[in-house]
């Protein structure tokens, strides 16, 4: 989860590699005011045309901003897309839409539309300033188990009422840093439903509370892959091993790794930590999830 210990090992990991998150920012920008977010991921073979928007969605707490993304033809299997903290912003709609190359429905949602719509920080903005951290970690404790309830089964309902969404395939879902936990009470919350699940640096999937998490496996269907930071195992060693006995317990299949020198929250594009080779990795394994159980 995104805390000072995880920010401290960013800052020294930028330093290490002689290049401050600031610099690092201002290339996103460049490429993101030119249209070229995309130019920072590798292409997709064989890439499907697709078609996008931004669509509200009525929740029982609200209204939803969120960016749908699909190919612009026929019928797909859905994917909801849980953002980290610094929630829907240009990095993760480019990342929606590489998925939709993929042949997905793909729908990534502001987690925060309680209390603003996106973008929620401003653009190219850091967990690393102190600002942005006291800005997006209030709206964050707002959220718990019973929001990410309701907001998974009321976003499952909308992606089945969408002419884009084929019906008969499984739907599957991935998060990101805090998005971690709502992927696990995702696929709870409507199991007849999510055939698919994966984290990445995710935080707080199985810990000592009676809400964690993996408490709630033995309630699900879907097949999950984790993928866990390195600095995220080392702080937290056991984890891994809980959700691994959780999930063999429940007889249900599940992938999980820790990702050697990659700090938490390597796979979004604009983070300061961004680690191309094993984000790409970590993106291979998802796509073999989907493609094996979204069917």
């Amino acid at each position: 989860m995104c805390d000072l210990e995880t920010q401290k090992d960013a800052d020294a990991y930028t330093e290490k590699m002689g290049q401050s998150s600031d610099l690092s920012r201002r290339d996103f920008n460049k490429l993101a005011a030119g249209a070229g977010v995309g130019m920072m991921l590798p292409g997709v073979a064989s890439a499907q045309s697709i078609s996008e928007r931004d669509i509200d969605i009525r929740t029982p707490d609200g209204v939803a901003d969120c960016h749908f993304a699909y190919p612009s033809t026929g019928t797909h299997a859905a994917v909801l897309v849980w953002p980290d903290i610094l929630a829907l912003r240009p990095a993760f709609r480019e990342m929606g839409r590489r998925l939709a190359r993929e042949g997905y429905a793909v729908l990534t949602v502001n987690p925060f539309y309680r209390d603003a719509r996106s973008p929620v920080v401003s653009f190219g903005a850091s967990f690393g300033n102190p600002e942005v951290r006291n800005h997006v970690l209030p709206m964050a404790r707002n959220l718990n188990e019973d929001t990410h309830f309701s907001d998974a089964r009321t976003f499952a309902a909308w992606l089945d009422e969408q002419p884009e969404v084929d019906t008969s395939k499984g739907i599957g879902t991935t998060g990101y840093c805090m998005g971690g936990p709502m992927v696990m009470r995702t696929v709870a919350a409507v199991p007849d439903r999510f055939a698919a699940g994966a984290t990445f640096h995710g935080g707080g999937l199985a810990t000592a509370q009676p809400n964690s998490p993996h408490l709630l496996i033995p309630d699900t269907k879907a097949a999950m892959l984790h993928c866990v930071a390195d600095n995220d195992d080392e702080n937290d060693p056991q984890a891994k091993v809980t959700l691994r006995e959780a999930y063999d317990a429940a007889g249900i299949s599940a992938e999980i790794e820790v990702y050697e020198g990659a700090l938490h929250g390597w796979c979004a594009i604009d983070s300061q930590v961004y680690h191309q080779a094993q984000a790409e990795r970590a993106w291979s394994r998802l796509l073999n999830l989907f493609a094996n159980n979204l069917a």
